[in-house]
């Protein structure tokens, strides 16, 4: 007897269908063989599910049973079929005889029946809504993950023998109707009114955060770099319903994604030992890396040229793209890749060049190798050249407080929806991502400022990357004032962050 039940896979961060066949003829002798290009997980799925099937009540057949995952051409990997083999033997074998059409299967079996958690339920159930299925069958740990989706039923299963008690008509089982709703992150730890002194990179740090600039802020040690950088998110404009979908497919499919939507924007801090891997993403079968878990957010990068410098490199593509595909043997998978790139880094090795109060150590070869780490073509994609020098100690003693994040992040969400309207019904949610055609559209100058930057590009020799690069800065910077017309004022300061790119 031949049944059929439906699965999804998940390549890159989007699910296809499954189609789980599995055929018990009524001669042969007994075995059981899984094809379709499974790996080593779905080949051991096989005594998973006859254990399963054995604990939970059911009779395993002792027959020739053949199990099929199709299309053939895409690799399965993942324990995430137990569930859909599982009920394939019981039909086929004929101890159930359910109407599955419609419904999708996901689950990882244990010995005793019981279904374990499995990566990737948020992109499978958004494939399920989108191809109208009415049901989705999920383990009691994922049921949260896949409550966020409407227009399809959720069952919370807890075992093998729960599911097949359903189906039977025993039991029946209430779909996870209720629909939780998001809830804004707004505590983040650190706030802006607890750093000292540091005006000027307070102020360029809420020019990025209204645009989705990239900075990099150099000074020595101990002067608040990292500070900065950790009470940055505090002042991120909020996530809406589908940016926080989006960045928690991400976070479903590499198996971060703990039962509740991602509502807060990322920050990511990998180490400088990191690979070019752990941050672009990779593997066999290709998953997503640190830039891809900073998106929609902030990856940051401490200790900046401390990275390899092939490391580094490999970040062009998605600083220019908002994206980043990685193609291997089995094949290639794109992934989204908009964050904002916030970079820290010393002046020299010992960190104290032209430091007022102590001596450099490093030798003048020394400092030119440290700051050859970095590229031009890198330092040409960040917006923002931030100096954060040394902390006098009469601003750390002094018992004030500096404006809290509150007030900054209340002007960034207005500067950020101004550009939301603005790119209406297009890809672009922020000033940073305007296309050339779009600069010319949205950042128009006069003929002073146009002077003006034309002045600074011949003096400063600076690229037609830079030149675009502070258009939309100072277009952020017209947005956080509310005025429409970029100013020759909007674009002295932006000016100002950029003529600092000589690292």
């Amino acid at each position: 007897m031949l049944a059929k039940v439906i699965s999804a896979a998940v390549i890159g961060l989007d699910a296809y269908k499954v189609d789980v066949e599995v055929d018990i003829p009524s001669q042969g002798l007994p075995s059981f063989t899984i094809v379709g290009l499974p790996d080593k997980a779905v080949e051991e799925s096989k005594e998973r599910v006859r254990s399963a099937i054995k604990n939970s009540g059911a009779d395993f057949p002792a027959k020739r049973i053949t199990v099929n995952l199709a299309p053939a051409d895409i690799p399965k990997e993942g324990p995430s079929y137990d569930l859909a083999i599982a009920l394939g033997i019981l039909i086929a074998s004929g101890q159930i005889s359910p109407k599955i059409e419609k419904s999708l299967f996901i689950g990882e079996l244990s010995l005793d029946g019981s279904l374990r958690s499995t990566n990737g339920v948020l992109p499978k159930a958004i494939f399920a809504k989108e191809n109208h299925f009415e049901n989705i069958f999920v383990p009691s740990d994922n049921a949260e993950e896949a409550r966020y989706i409407s227009g399809v039923n959720i069952y919370s299963l807890t075992n093998l023998g729960q599911l097949v008690k359903h189906l039977s008509g025993l039991q029946p089982l209430n779909p996870e109707k209720e629909r939780l709703p998001l809830e804004s992150a707004e505590d983040y730890g650190l706030d802006m009114k607890d750093v000292k002194g540091q005006e000027n990179a307070k102020r360029a740090l809420e020019i990025a955060a209204a645009g989705g600039h990239n900075v990099i802020l150099k000074g020595p040690p101990g002067s608040g770099k990292t500070l900065l950088a950790r009470t940055f998110p505090s002042i991120l404009p909020r996530l809406n319903p589908e940016e926080s979908i989006e960045i928690s497919k991400i976070y479903s499919v590499v198996g971060l994604l703990k039962n509740k939507l991602i509502t807060a924007r990322p920050f990511r801090s990998p180490h400088h030992s990191s690979s070019h891997v752990g941050l672009v993403g990779g593997g066999t079968h290709p998953k997503p890396g640190e830039i891809s878990l900073a998106h929609r957010g902030v990856l940051f990068l401490d200790e900046f040229p401390e990275f390899a410098r092939h490391t580094l490199e490999v970040l062009r593509q998605p600083l220019e793209d908002g994206f980043v595909t990685v193609s291997r043997a089995a094949g290639s998978s794109t992934f989204p890749a908009k964050f904002i790139l916030l970079a820290a880094a010393n002046p020299c090795p010992c960190g104290y060049l032209n430091h007022p109060r102590k001596d450099c150590v490093c030798t003048p070869s020394q400092v030119v190798k440290y700051k050859k780490r970095i590229s031009g073509p890198i330092l040409d994609r960040i917006d923002l050249h931030i100096d954060v020098p040394d902390v006098q100690t009469e601003k750390l003693a002094l018992d004030y407080q500096s404006e809290p994040s509150s007030q900054i992040r209340s002007r960034v969400q207005k500067a950020r929806e101004r550009q939301w309207e603005r790119f209406e019904g297009t890809p672009v949610s922020s000033n940073s991502e305007m296309s050339n055609k779009e600069v010319k559209e949205f950042a128009k100058l006069t003929k002073d400022s146009l002077d003006l930057v034309k002045g600074a590009i011949d003096k400063f020799s600076l690229s037609a990357r830079s030149f675009f690069r502070i258009l939309k800065v100072a277009r952020t910077i017209a947005d956080l004032e509310g005025i429409e017309n970029i100013k020759t004022t909007h674009l002295a300061e932006a000016l100002q962050y950029r003529l600092k790119d000589n690292f």
